[in-house]
């Protein structure tokens, strides 16, 4: 924990605890997702502080499946979950399921059953939503409420025997229908899918409720503090009776914020929508917000977890700023990436006065904020490549690259000046002549030349071929859930653009996929796992300076 900073009030929470003596001064947490799909940032926030927490206070985590829903998981999001926690530079200390307690969470409900605060219910879902009534008026008992706590032990075993079919019965909790909170107005308990589970197959066909299952896991595993997004308050008091008329170890909930982030969506029904509906190529599209996406897209564990340091952790729902995300990893690629040359949009420059065949070897720094990074060799020649945009043909006053009669060192070389162009049949430049000044070369200038730009390039003989894909912000909206109509209507239409044959210094063909580095001028870029030896593939992760911010500027 950063000591400049205050205790966040779950920090005070387990402070006090500890001091009181409370659990013997033990901190236990959880992190307990479903597998039912890909983590995202907002998950990265609940895992930076289920495990910080219990790192900061010589405590433990443990990472518990909440796997009571057998028809939406499955094993492929067990295994991504367990390796985007891991990549987070996390470690749980037992793994663990809630289909691991079943056979104890049915005992428990039998014991609610015998103490005749839980019923069989015939009802099907709507008729017992009908029965809840509503906020302001109380519920209406259905028939089987009344129910002798025999009948019930029966039907409750006969429905895990497989006697009835999906819907037919329902177990609920004898609560009160009169209660203001309506999770507290007789919730369901068990529900009945005759479904082949990933873990336990085909031996149950009753399954637990979340609600049910949830602080019953936490009080097995005597979990001290159970973290929970500000949605689960109105649950927290059917935690509590759950585990008050249970008798066992009194576990409690606390509720925080949850992460929200502009230009993005959060809710895995609708990434799960891009999915399917080809909008992104995949989870791990670099687009997505999921773990997998922002890894592939080249953000750090590192990067990840300072901006949920930085979102902290508070009492109410609060839109963060998608660029403090950007700010982060821009902030730590800018310390450890190398900075290498790559020409994006590629115009030929001729240097009308080197001599031809001549070959030579620039000495190039890998990164001015690490000394131990090193110095690599750049090959040097006749003709480069430069980026298109670094010429102008009839350049305004401040224009400080190249143009005719204009004078641009090219990075780790000479001084050059502009000459003349070469044109296609439809007017485009095609080839850029220039001369170079022999006696400017970078560490070694006798020309006494001052110049105020500097540009990048790369020799044509010696460039190797790159894609590079340019990702920018998924959506055009800052908060596409909120907005009237589809989400989907909101998608920016250029949150991809390929270039199929950008031109990269020859030493990045031997990269591998993963590794980071600052295209000079240009922006972060990572490699992709689509790379293959003959042609490396680079995604964009994050542009040099924050150009949404400046677009906002201009609105």
């Amino acid at each position: 924990m950063s000591e400049e900073r205050s205790l966040n009030f779950i920090e005070q929470i387990v402070t006090d605890d500890i001091a009181n003596g409370v659990n013997d001064g033990r901190v236990l947490t959880r992190f307990p997702p479903e597998p039912n799909g890909y983590l995202h940032i907002g998950h990265a926030k609940s895992i930076a502080l289920n495990f910080g927490l219990a790192q900061q206070f010589n405590g433990k985590t443990n990472l518990r499946f909440d796997d009571t829903n057998p028809v939406t998981e499955d094993t492929e999001y067990v295994d991504s979950i367990k390796a985007d926690i891991r990549w987070l530079g996390y470690e749980w200390a037992q793994e663990l399921y809630a289909s691991d307690y079943f056979e104890q969470i049915y005992e428990f409900a039998v014991t609610l059953i015998k103490k005749g605060l839980a019923y069989v219910e015939d009802a099907s879902a709507e008729q017992i939503a009908a029965s809840k009534g509503t906020p302001t008026t109380p519920g209406t008992p259905t028939p089987a409420r009344s129910r002798s706590v025999e009948e019930n032990l029966d039907l409750f075993t006969r429905m895990r025997n497989g006697e009835f079919k999906d819907g037919e019965k329902t177990l609920r909790a004898k609560i009160d229908l009169a209660s203001p909170n309506m999770h507290m107005r007789d919730p369901l308990m068990y529900r009945i899918k005759h479904t082949h589970h990933h873990r336990t197959g085909d031996k149950w066909c009753i399954y637990p409720m979340y609600d049910f299952a949830h602080g019953q896991s936490d009080s097995i595993e005597k979990i001290t503090h159970s973290l929970c997004t500000l949605e689960f308050i109105p649950h927290r008091p059917l935690y509590d009776w759950f585990i008050k008329e249970l008798e066992i170890f009194p576990s409690h909930q606390y509720e925080f914020s949850r992460l929200n982030l502009t230009y993005t969506v959060m809710s895995k029904r609708k990434l799960k929508q891009l999915v399917e509906e080809k909008y992104v190529s995949g989870w791990d599209d670099p687009r997505m917000p999921t773990i997998s996406g922002l890894r592939r897209r080249g953000y750090t564990p590192a990067s990840i977890r300072q901006f949920c340091e930085r979102v902290g952790v508070q009492k109410r729902e609060q839109m963060i700023d998608l660029g403090l995300l950007e700010f982060c990893v821009r902030e730590e690629l800018n310390k450890t990436a190398n900075r290498v040359m790559a020409v994006l949009d590629p115009v030929k420059l001729v240097l009308t006065n080197y001599p031809e065949g001549q070959v030579e070897e620039m000495t190039a720094e890998n990164n001015p904020e690490d000394a131990a990074a090193g110095s690599r060799t750049l090959h040097f020649s006749k003709t480069l490549y430069i980026e298109r945009e670094d010429f102008m043909e009839e350049p305004p006053k401040k224009f400080f690259r190249l143009g005719p009669g204009l004078h641009v060192r090219l990075k780790n070389a000479y001084i050059i000046k502009g000459e003349s162009v070469e044109k296609d049949a439809d007017g485009n430049i095609t080839t850029i002549y220039a001369s170079y000044l022999p006696e400017s070369k970078s560490g070694g200038d006798h020309s006494g030349m001052t110049v105020k730009g500097t540009i990048h390039w790369v020799s044509a003989e010696h460039a190797a071929t790159a894609e590079v894909r340019l990702y920018d912000r998924l959506f055009k909206s800052e908060n596409p859930s909120a907005e009237e109509g589809d989400f989907k209507d909101f998608i920016n239409p250029e949150s991809l653009q390929v270039i199929k044959e950008a031109y990269v210094e020859p030493g990045l063909l031997q990269a591998k996929a993963g590794d980071r580095f600052q295209f000079m001028r240009k922006g972060y870029f990572t490699v992709d796992p689509d790379s293959t030896p003959e042609k490396v593939v680079f995604n964009r992760t994050v542009t040099l300076k924050d150009a949404w911010a400046k677009e906002k500027g201009k609105a």
